[in-house]
């Protein structure tokens, strides 16, 4: 039994980003792709997370 897993049908990939992406707690874009998680807390990038006062956060290229 699956209880915690969800399933989402979505018509198309707006739709789906628009629902699952999550968001920049600095700049509030929908971080499709590559994101930074930091202390629990998302970023779309290592900019945004020193922005908030994160340190040691660096973006891989």
């Amino acid at each position: 039994m699956y209880s915690k897993r969800r399933v989402h049908v979505f018509d198309c990939f707006s739709c789906a980003i628009y629902r699952m992406a999550p968001i920049c707690e600095h700049c509030r874009v929908q971080i499709i792709g590559q994101g930074v998680e930091v202390e629990g807390h998302w970023f779309c990038g290592a900019h945004c997370a020193r922005a908030e006062g994160k340190t040691g956060v660096v973006d891989r290229v």
